[in-house]
């Protein structure tokens, strides 16, 4: 297959919604859109994103609807009638809503002190989902941080890629934890880079929270002024991890996740993009490990929760990862994927591909046989000539051939993953 046809299956599967909250803080504010915003499969497979590519303390309190921000000042809300509605809990239907402007002073309100430019906010009356982008300086250098909004079903697979730590052997980062705190949220801290393929130094730092009743807030900093595109202004961003852990929790974000449109929320079945289900990941490693020709050991496995699994192999010349995505009802995107690929006399399309590898480790080859069936069944591996893709070569090839990639993506035994 072309190259420029290519697509990495595996990356839209890592912290998706990670990536949704990263992509909001970029050169252009006004794009800015909210963490947890669940984007539908299709749109993730178009628009291809690497991981990261997107965390209880301090509470701010809302009085009949306005925050309240260290030092006791008042942020006046917009309201929706000259009469005051006091807030009875958190999760009741807001009153009110809140101004770019007040997400600005919400969030500088909770930094520590320094000095701001380059500020960009959308309240909750936007068209697009509130946030509020600052850069900062506390006099040790430059640092852009934003926060964004949404909501996210209690429960979901939305919530748990959300606040699930990246698996080690897919992503490069310093560290991150995951928990629940106290009230029943989930709190994700990352201390990651921007780029994976590390070509800049640029470095991300994250906090994702979504609570029990799925508000979703999205906190990065980078110790540059800018997510891409501006130099590296210091060390490492502004804010410790437990800096971020209390700004990502203060009580006012949660107000303002409930001051965003009904529209905004997913109905009670869950997003309206969601994707179908798919396999589990636990189900695709299973017969990947089945179909490896003798010889192999496997020296490690894991996946994501669905549609996608990896195996580190061994033949006694060195680590291999492999990895397989396993799709259903794929078809409305063949001509897309598949431009010049193979039919087979079934109707099954195959397409090859060999080339370098895509994240940044030195000598990576990574090859791909991609594979859907005539009703959209799409099985799909990749084979690398090291035990990780960030990581340099370990080998000189991968331990599988482009044939015996093809060989496992078109067998009979990915039919009982429908």
């Amino acid at each position: 297959m072309p190259g420029s046809q290519h697509h990495d299956p595996f990356e839209e599967r890592l912290a998706a919604a990670l990536r949704d909250a990263g992509d909001g803080f970029d050169a252009d504010p006004a794009a800015l859109t909210a963490g947890g915003r669940v984007r539908g499969r299709r749109a993730q497979l178009l628009r291809r994103t690497a991981v990261l590519g997107g965390a209880a303390g301090i509470a701010l309190v809302g009085v009949g609807g306005a925050l309240l921000v260290p030092g006791g000042d008042s942020l006046g809300p917009d309201r929706s009638s000259a009469a005051a509605k006091p807030a009875a809990s958190a999760s009741a239907t807001a009153a009110a809503s809140f101004s770019g402007d007040d997400l600005l002073r919400t969030l500088k309100g909770l930094l520590p002190d320094g000095e701001f430019s380059q500020e960009a906010a959308n309240g909750t009356r936007g068209d697009t989902p509130p946030f509020a982008h600052v850069v900062y300086d506390d006099g040790e250098g430059a640092a852009a941080i934003g926060v964004g909004f949404g909501r996210l079903e209690a429960g979901s697979r939305e919530v748990r890629e959300v606040t699930t730590c990246p698996d080690r052997a897919l992503v490069e980062y310093d560290d991150c934890t995951s928990g629940r705190l106290p009230d029943g949220s989930l709190l994700m801290l990352y201390r990651g880079y921007e780029y994976p393929d590390r070509r800049e130094d640029t470095k991300r730092w994250s906090a994702e929270l979504v609570t029990a009743d799925g508000q979703h807030v999205s906190l990065s900093e980078w110790n540059a002024a800018a997510e891409k595109g501006a130099p590296v202004s210091r060390a490492e961003p502004p804010l410790s991890l437990e800096e971020l852990k209390r700004i990502v929790t203060a009580g006012a974000w949660r107000r303002v996740v409930d001051a965003m449109p009904e529209d905004r929320r997913p109905p009670a079945t869950g997003a309206p993009d969601a994707p179908p289900p798919g396999a589990a990941g636990e189900s695709i490693g299973a017969p990947l490990a089945g179909l490896l020709p003798k010889g192999l050991t496997v020296v490690d496995r894991g996946g994501q929760e669905t549609e996608y699994a990896y195996l580190v192999i061994d033949d006694g010349k060195g680590r291999s990862l492999v990895q397989v995505n396993v799709q259903p009802d794929m078809s409305d995107v063949a001509d897309q994927l598949y431009g010049e690929a193979e039919t087979l006399p079934d109707g099954t399309l195959v397409a090859t591909r060999e080339g370098p590898g895509e994240k940044g480790g030195e000598g990576v080859l990574m090859w791909t046989a991609d594979t859907m069936r005539p009703d959209g069944f799409r099985v799909v591996i990749s084979a690398f000539n090291t035990g990780a893709q960030h990581q340099d070569a370990t080998r000189a090839t991968p331990a599988l051939t482009v044939d015996r990639l093809k060989e496992i993506a078109l067998s009979g035994k990915w039919e009982g993953l429908r």
